[in-house]
């Protein structure tokens, strides 16, 4: 049976906010919430999102609005897409803005990392800026944004703590080149969702000094095993990282030459200092803050890390590409699932 059409507010209008609005826009009626007055206003007029998704044209029944209570009153959902950078910020305006609202409106984010300074996970921001009732979900996968945006197959994951929440909504939001599957496991999704970017760094710089693809499938693997170990000493579970917010993420990242983790890498293979990096790249590459912030996070819970400790040397500590990979390649062997 054919859902109902809803009204969906999309926060964010960076890639991946436009392309899920425009993929959402072809059943509901959505709205595209930037901050950006002039962009909003181009994009608008010109059905293109120049900036970040240049070449994609959107659909006429999109709409866009650079007006923040307006676009999120009368929604039946709000939609936040900004890098978790704005994750906060967004989610207390919505809070500030349902204090006024007789009803709660649901929630859905489709932010990636771990806030920088703090190490908090996406669901943890929003249950300090909303409260711990919040009815919310995650929305994550393996998913690049301009595939997304040109009506490509692809599949997501929408995790909630409240499986009622997660199913109702991957219904709503499901579409037949769309698929959405449903979880309870938003500590797992999340990890993985963060995690992933980090290891696709590390496959970026394996690939950009020519070690091979046994050395990437090695990178891939290890580092899906470090992903594993920290979402279950966080309360997640190990299966959901054999899915799409885990593996299939991971994969689809640390090899898809759409990544900008995997951009990142490259780069810094090819002896590219960090800040003319992030210059040149025009996006947020969410593992280069992650990679602190894992690393901090695993040494308190005592989980060891070796890819995520070298990627974080490399990004932040001025450690050589060369250095970073000896000192990866002189670790002891260990059991492949052992204890760490």
């Amino acid at each position: 049976m054919k859902q109902p059409s809803l009204r969906i507010a999309v926060f964010g209008a960076g890639a991946w906010g436009t392309a899920l609005a425009q993929a959402f826009s072809a059943v509901h009626e959505v709205c595209l919430w930037g901050r950006e007055v002039d962009n909003i206003e181009t994009m608008r007029l010109d059905r293109e999102n120049r900036l970040f998704l240049p070449g994609i044209a959107l659909r006429p029944e999109l709409g866009f609005s650079a007006d923040f209570t307006q676009t999120a009153q009368g929604a039946d959902l709000h939609l936040i897409v900004t890098p978790l950078a704005g994750l906060r910020e967004t989610a207390r305006a919505l809070a500030s803005l349902q204090q006024s609202s007789p009803a709660t409106t649901p929630l859905i984010w489709a932010c990636k990392g771990l806030e920088a300074g703090s190490g908090k996970l996406p669901h943890e921001i929003v249950a300090e800026e909303m409260g711990k009732d919040a009815v919310c979900g995650v929305l994550t996968g393996p998913t690049f944004a301009a595939e997304i945006a040109r009506g490509l197959p692809a599949a997501a994951t929408l995790a909630s703590n409240d499986a009622g929440f997660a199913t109702d909504w991957a219904h709503k939001l499901h579409q037949p080149k769309f698929r959405i599957y449903m979880n309870d496991d938003v500590i797992g999704c999340e990890v993985g969702g963060a995690l992933k970017n980090v290891i696709a760094i590390a496959a970026g710089v394996a690939d950009g000094m020519g070690f091979g693809l046994n050395a990437r499938a090695a990178i891939i693997t290890r580092g899906l095993a470090e992903i594993a170990r920290l979402a279950r000493a966080l309360g997640g579970r190990s299966e959901t990282l054999m899915g799409l917010a885990g593996m299939g993420d991971l994969i689809l990242t640390s090899t898809g030459d759409l990544s900008r983790n995997r951009q990142v890498g490259l780069a810094l293979a090819a002896g590219k200092t960090l800040s003319d990096i992030l210059a040149e790249l025009g996006h947020v590459a969410e593992g280069v803050p992650t990679a602190r912030e894992v690393v901090q996070l695993s040494r308190r819970l005592g989980v060891d890390m070796p890819v995520c400790n070298g990627v974080d040397t490399l990004l932040h500590d001025n450690v050589n590409v060369h250095d970073a990979v000896k000192q990866l390649l002189a670790r002891n062997p260990k059991q492949e699932w052992g204890p760490y």
